[in-house]
């Protein structure tokens, strides 16, 4: 209870000695003490806590341990700053210490040795400044005590430090107290405490001392001598830095040499420097060392707290930048505290207020437009935000000194920042690559054309009807109108630019990724990843080189041709990439035309599964054209035979020769069809494309009239052909010749299967309760034959006697799935002209 009587018994006498001045008076006796008092005051005070890291040294020297400097100054630095603020310097110092320097070996009694040794050096420098200032001044100046009685407590306070040498020389023994030992220095340590701490001591009083007025009359050994009482009266009083206590003493002991308004402010100031701003410093370097010791913990932790919240931040964040834009354009709309625009008034121009009061609601307006581009995790909504939230917070302060909306725009913009990372899509200007040198001339040229006609204006002056003028000689409102729209312009449509997703970078594929692929095609389970050879898709690749996928880009359709080519761990990772990359892009990730064995995957990726149609495939290990079933097969081959038809197939090293011939077949097939080249899931005529694997032929007569590419993969799981082009007036059965004797040249090559492609909208239920897509696709497939022969196609491949399976699309479904169907029709069709036209 004694140190909280005391606190109150301070702050009584301290308001007894200041009730009768006015605030202004303070405030005068703070502006008083000048910048430059100020900036010396807080260099004495660096001083003075690097020599009081001397104690810890000597201390650690006496209980025989050495640490490096580093340490040893850091721990006695905020030790001492937390014992000076704290007050009970022993335990709350002493403390810090134990918490410091245990870590680095020491134990409980080596750290109470350390502090018991840095009080005993406290106590010796106080008795010899209080006793030297004694003897010399001899109570005259601040001190209220006749010259015999300070020369004698001087005197004996000089004999007390004279026994504490002569015993440090004399007495080598330890001395043992309750069966604890303890050891006096050596005469020359004990010297070394008394310079160490009369050096402290006088640093300290020096820094009250170089904040009184030059004409205050009080000597700095006669204000030492009275530092040292008051802190001797604040150190006895227990309260914490002796606060009120020392302030009464050094208050009644100055006030007939300085004002006491004066003294107040230099009070005032001497705790903000000497103990506020070293506690400060202190308690974050603490708290830097602690995180540092728990580095590993809280990375864990911070990792864990990212990894949790990292999912849901688009849309938090969107709600942060609403939020912030609200309270903003409310600010801006209710009047300022009175009180804040006072002290603005004296530190802030008229016009910068003005302007930061008008930024910050267009900073509160951008705030709410660009919620919506966080929710689409725009990387620029992202970058805008976190500068304009910080722009806020100085508009916030310079408008009206509203602390606490600063403090909340701060707040939200460091809680976004460790989640860049989850506004990945690139906008279209974040995307280009602008040079500086380009960026500064076009500002150049703003700021030129403004500046220009302010100069050309300048003997206009200004009034606010100027801007409202309309005359044909008012060129000065014309220019003012005019920069306004050229600034408001170049601010709309750099925001438009900012926020529109970027476009996708695709581009075909090169030479070097075509080479890196060809191994991959040619060991390919499914002959459809020879489609990657047409070189109309963009590739991507996994980092082994052990997979790739096919794609093309329409619109915001991320179209990927079939399954991923590669092993299944590696094609479903690489499915994952390609749709992390499409949505990086905003952009909608599907698979077009994926066999039953992945549906998985798809589903894994949570895509939305569409039937397509059905897949006809031939098994060649019991292929032939013996049996009833193959009657007609059998009867056409023999016909065409006979008639003097011919099939073979050339190897890809004598396709160069055959182009020219493969050309003229080509076009003219083309001609007689009255359509045009697709893409995509479709090959054409491309003399590249044919070069890659071999060709079909068919002759008439020794005549080549008809071709078809084959895919055909090393693995001999699967064989297929994609273009299958023949001259007009062929007879019939042509394709039934060139598909049955390919098929027969499969099965002797050791093919295990005959792709024959997919009849679209085939297979389809047409239930009542079956989905609404398969619904349609029924009827489509029924009543579909004025746009395509689907039925047809589906009783041309029947006559083989193939096996039937589902090919999928897997999409985003929802309102996405229009744009996706819309994406692979234009790709397939090369164009959305193609998908009205043949």
């Amino acid at each position: 209870m004694l140190p909280l009587g005391l606190l109150c018994v301070a702050a009584y006498v301290l308001h007894r000695e200041l009730s009768h001045f006015r605030r202004e008076d303070v405030s005068a006796g703070l502006a008083a003490v000048t910048t430059g008092r100020i900036f010396l005051a807080l260099g004495v005070t660096v001083v003075n806590y690097a020599a009081l890291t001397l104690y810890d040294v000597l201390a650690l020297g006496h209980a025989g341990h050495r640490l490096p400097y580093a340490r040893v100054g850091f721990t006695s630095f905020v030790g001492y700053a937390f014992g000076h603020n704290l007050g009970a310097s022993f335990l709350s110092g002493g403390s810090v210490r134990y918490r410091l320097y245990s870590g680095w070996g020491l134990t409980a009694l080596d750290v109470a040795r350390v502090s018991a040794f840095n009080a005993l050096t406290f106590w010796l420098g106080m008795a010899a400044v209080t006793g030297t200032s004694l003897l010399v001044e001899g109570g005259g100046g601040v001190l209220a005590l006749s010259t015999p009685v300070a020369h004698v407590v001087g005197g004996v306070l000089w004999l007390l430090l004279a026994g504490y040498f002569v015993a440090c020389a004399v007495v080598r023994r330890p001395l043992r107290v309750r069966g604890l030992e303890w050891t006096l220095p050596t005469p020359a340590r004990a010297l070394a405490q008394l310079v160490v701490s009369c050096g402290d001591w006088v640093l300290a009083a020096s820094v009250l001392w170089v904040l009184l007025p030059a004409d205050s009359g009080v000597s700095l050994p006669s204000l030492t001598a009275l530092f040292a009482l008051a802190q001797l009266a604040g150190i006895a009083s227990q309260v914490p830095a002796g606060l009120g206590v020392f302030e009464t003493v050094m208050l009644s002991a100055l006030t007939p040499h300085v004002p006491a308004p004066q003294v107040v402010g230099v009070l005032l100031v001497y705790r903000l420097v000497y103990y506020l701003m070293p506690f400060t410093v202190a308690a974050l370097l603490l708290a830097g060392n602690e995180l540092l010791l728990r580095r590993h913990h809280l990375t864990r932790l911070a990792k864990a707290v990212h990894g949790s919240f990292a999912p849901v931040m688009p849309w938090a964040a969107s709600a942060v930048a609403f939020l912030a834009g609200t309270v903003l354009l409310f600010s801006g709309a209710t009047p300022a505290v009175a009180d804040r625009l006072a002290v603005l008034r004296k530190l802030v121009p008229l016009p910068l207020l003005e302007v930061s009061h008008l930024l910050g609601s267009l900073v509160g307006l951008s705030l709410l437009l660009l919620a919506r581009g966080l929710q689409r995790r725009l990387d620029a909504a992202y970058v805008l935000t976190q500068v304009l939230l910080v722009a806020g917070a100085v508009f916030s302060l310079v408008k009206g000194v509203d602390y606490e909306e600063a403090t909340l725009l701060l707040v939200l913009a460091a809680a976004l920042a460790p989640f860049h990372q989850q506004f990945y899509r690139h906008t279209s200007l974040f995307a280009e690559a602008f040079s500086p040198g380009w960026l500064l001339a076009t500002v150049a040229v703003v700021v030129a054309s403004v500046g220009l006609g302010f100069f050309s204006y300048q003997h206009v002056e200004y009034s606010r009807d100027l801007w409202w003028r309309f005359t044909f000689s008012g060129d000065a409102p014309r220019f003012l109108r005019a920069s306004v729209g050229v600034l408001g312009a170049t601010v709309v449509v750099g925001l438009a630019a900012l926020l529109r997703p970027a476009g996708p970078r695709v581009h075909p594929p090169t030479t070097e990724e075509l080479r890196r692929i060809r191994p991959l095609v040619a060991h390919a389970q499914e002959s459809m990843a020879s489609l990657a050879l047409l070189g109309d898709k963009s590739l991507l690749l996994n980092d082994a080189g052990t997979a790739f996928l096919m794609y093309g880009v329409s619109g915001r359709a991320w179209v990927s041709m079939g399954d991923p080519v590669g092993p299944p761990d590696a094609a479903t990772e690489l499915a994952w990439r390609f749709r992390e990359l499409a949505d990086r892009h905003h952009g909608w990730a599907c698979f077009y035309q994926v066999g039953p064995g992945a549906l998985p995957r798809y589903l894994d990726l949570g895509l939305t599964l569409l039937k397509l149609g059905e897949e006809a495939t031939v098994a060649l290990q019991d292929f032939s054209l013996e049996g009833p079933e193959r009657r007609g097969l059998r009867h056409c081959v023999h016909r065409m035979e006979r008639e003097g038809w011919t099939f073979e197939v050339e190897p890809p090293e004598a396709v160069p020769e055959l182009l020219p011939r493969l050309q003229a077949i080509s076009d003219a097939w083309l001609a007689q069809k009255h359509t045009r080249e697709k893409g995509f899931s479709l090959g054409w005529f491309s003399p590249r494309y044919l070069e890659q694997g071999p060709v079909a032929l068919v002759r008439k007569d020794g005549v080549l009239t008809g071709f078809a590419n084959v895919w055909a993969p090393e693995t001999k799981e699967e064989l297929s052909v994609d273009l299958m082009r023949y001259l007009p007036g062929s007879p019939h059965g042509a394709m039934d010749f060139l598909f049955t004797s390919l098929m027969l040249w499969g099965r002797q090559q050791g093919f295990r299967r005959f792709n024959l492609g997919m009849a679209p909208f085939s297979g389809f239920e047409e239930r009542t309760l079956a989905p609404v897509w398969n619904r349609l696709g029924a009827l489509v497939f029924r009543h579909g034959e004025h746009f395509y022969n689907f039925q047809g196609l589906r009783q041309y491949k029947e006559k083989f006697r193939p096996d039937w399976a589902p090919r999928y699309l897997a999409s985003p479904g929802g309102l996405a799935l229009p744009g996706v169907l819309t994406g692979v029709a234009s790709l397939v069709s090369r164009g959305l002209g193609g998908v009205v036209a043949r």
